[in-house]
């Protein structure tokens, strides 16, 4: 499995927009996207306006298709709302949640 962290910031006005936005974005990214797993988002306890959407893909060549140009036309609303500030891609070795 592959993962990619977005580090986003998000105005604390706009989160439960930019959140709502993200669901739907998700759900139609793993619905219509070949390899796409899903997502989880995390708020950063310290620092509000600091979230992380951490995407799950089948392999690295999945997400590589999808993000192109790395401007994916699915993610423009939540860029509309928020910055991107960067992004961080990952091999999974081992997975014990639950």
């Amino acid at each position: 499995m592959f993962r990619v962290v977005y580090e986003w910031k998000v105005p604390v006005t706009q989160q439960q927009a930019f959140q709502t936005i993200w669901r739907t974005t998700t759900e139609t990214i793993h619905d219509t996207v070949e390899g796409a797993l899903g997502s989880f988002m995390l708020r950063s306890s310290d620092e509000p306006e600091k979230i992380l959407t951490v995407a799950k893909w089948h392999s690295r060549e999945h997400w590589q298709q999808f993000w192109g140009n790395c401007n994916p036309h699915q993610m423009q609303k939540m860029r509309a709302i928020a910055e991107r500030i960067s992004v961080e891609t990952f091999d999974e070795i081992e997975d014990r949640s639950k």
